[in-house]
């Protein structure tokens, strides 16, 4: 109260500094327990085995109710589910996976890779306080906007990375040139300048429509269909991306196997 946007917003910055600094500084103090102490923190904070978990108890739960499936994607969206259909869950669900494989898997990852342990638990915390703090409403705009645009930056290369392994996991199904086209065709048109890239890249992967108008509250943000044409989304197209998102991360650890074993 009485703080104008521009002080809100220096001191939303000045906290994901220190934030990101501390969380380095951690991960430099843990560095020095070696290779099993680095390992062991990089297997908790890698999030494929809980991305799979609840992506396929939304495809589990479709099979038992209306209800049930929309309890289960609430789980792991934020928007309002009350008033979702089958193919609105199915949807959601599909997404989440592609975007979570992007920033649960593949940049801490990449992060891990390029600056070791501060690398990774730096990353962490700037993502961890986008999804508390960075959104476009009223009462986190200004304060969260340092940490939603070091978000942004952060996972510039990791989406994209993470759309083309979307792209060449589908090539074992024949997808892979829809989802390279559906990618460089949809992938852009996203509130967020890295979510779509992997979302679109999906769409195309397993041959369904993502994204489009969608429901937050009272609001509904109107939105670009990704892959305009395909399929509605079910469960059995839930089943699919996840067995896409496998494959995906199965070429991501060919991919860094060069750099692990340096």
């Amino acid at each position: 109260r009485g703080v104008t946007g521009k002080s809100r917003q220096a001191r939303g910055i000045l906290a994901i500094v220190i934030l990101v600094v501390l969380a380095a500084m951690v991960g430099w103090g843990l560095s020095f327990g070696g290779p099993v102490v680095a390992c062991i923190i990089l297997a908790v904070l890698l999030a494929a085995r809980s991305l799979d978990e609840h992506i396929r108890a939304v495809a589990t739960a479709m099979g038992e109710g209306i209800g049930a499936a929309r309890t289960a994607v609430g789980m792991i969206v934020g928007r309002e589910t009350k008033s979702m259909k089958k193919g609105d869950i199915a949807r959601a669900a599909i997404e989440t996976g592609a975007e979570n494989l992007s920033d649960g898997v593949i940049a801490p990852a990449l992060w891990f890779l390029a600056g070791g342990l501060p690398g990774l638990l730096a990353y962490k915390m700037v993502n961890t306080a986008d999804s508390m703090i960075g959104y476009r409403n009223a009462k986190y705009r200004a304060f969260g906007c340092g940490a939603a645009r070091i978000d942004d930056a952060m996972n510039l290369i990791p989406a994209r990375l993470t759309a083309l392994l979307i792209c060449g996991a589908a090539t074992l199904n024949g997808r892979g040139g829809a989802a390279l086209g559906a990618m460089m065709r949809d992938g852009r048109h996203h509130a967020s300048p890295n979510a779509g890239w992997p979302e679109a890249a999906m769409a195309g992967a397993i041959d369904v429509w993502l994204a489009g108008p969608r429901r937050y509250g009272n609001r509904i943000r109107q939105a670009r269909r990704f892959n305009e044409g395909g399929s509605e989304a079910d469960s059995g197209a839930i089943r699919g991306s996840l067995r896409v998102l496998i494959m995906a991360q199965l070429l991501f650890a060919l991919l860094i196997l060069p750099a692990v074993l340096l």
